[in-house]
């Protein structure tokens, strides 16, 4: 019996397609061309360059002195190249600069508009009272935050500080608000009910002294009941100061219970 014999086939190689005749090569190649022309389109083409910065709002601050911290903060460097794309343009980081910059801007809104286009809307503080700390004096806005540098002024309520000895910068809350709108109430009080012009207040720890225009004082709990406070000053001027004698007064007491101690020159 004859052994069978077993003959291996040849082994064959198969010959691999040249580089461009592959299809994954061109789809690769195809994705890549793509992508550069969508970063081209998107981050350096004109189309979507900011062209236009549109401010609003403004009252005192130049426009310009935005524009120009607008438009610094626009440009990307972005690999080789230097683009103003509307899609890199950052609202929140021109907010930021602009709100550091000025501290008179109390509410700011920074946003894109296509095509290529910046929106700034911008709200001013109102100053409705100057605050003295150090013979330094500064507008004041009803949250009690200082702006910018001012002096005192006649028909103007005019506060002066000596509870702080810390230095504050501008766009910083010096006051808060309801200790603010007390000395507004108790100032429309004294002089829409009273008729005593009083536009002089001096803040001393608790102590709230309101200076009036005859020359005398008078000496308020800033913690305590403000509207108490002033129905007593009221009692005590109708029942026991007649108007004529007000010029003598010195001081008015009234943060002490139900007292209302008074004393002249």
């Amino acid at each position: 019996m004859k052994r069978s014999q077993h003959h291996r086939k040849p082994h064959r190689f198969k010959r691999k397609k040249p580089i461009l005749r592959n299809r994954f090569f061109w789809r690769g190649i195809f994705i890549l061309i793509f992508i550069i022309s969508l970063f081209y389109f998107l981050f350096l083409s004109e189309i979507f360059q900011v062209k236009k910065i549109n401010i609003t709002g403004l009252e005192k601050i130049s426009e310009q002195d935005i524009r120009i911290i607008a438009e610094k903060n626009l440009e990307t460097k972005l690999l080789f190249f230097r683009t103003k794309s509307i899609f890199l343009a950052s609202p929140a980081k021109i907010k930021n600069q602009l709100s550091g910059v000025f501290p008179k801007i109390t509410e700011l809104k920074v946003s894109r508009r296509l095509f290529g286009t910046i929106n700034i809307v911008a709200t001013e503080r109102k100053s409705l009272a100057v605050w003295c700390q150090q013979e330094k004096c500064y507008s004041l806005d009803k949250e009690g935050v200082i702006f910018e540098e001012n002096q005192r002024a006649e028909n103007f309520i005019n506060i002066s500080d000596e509870k702080n000895t810390k230095s504050f910068s501008l766009g910083e809350k010096v006051i808060e608000k309801d200790e603010l709108d007390n000395i507004f109430k108790i100032q429309k009080n004294l002089n829409d009910q009273i008729k005593t012009e009083t536009n002089d207040f001096i803040i001393l720890n608790d102590r709230l002294t309101a200076k009036t225009a005859e020359g005398w004082e008078i000496y308020f709990n800033q913690a305590g009941d403000i509207d108490w406070q002033l129905t007593k000053l009221s009692a005590v001027l109708e029942e026991k100061i007649p108007s004529e004698k007000r010029k003598g007064l010195e001081y008015i007491e009234l943060r002490f219970g139900n007292l209302a101690p008074f004393k002249y020159r």
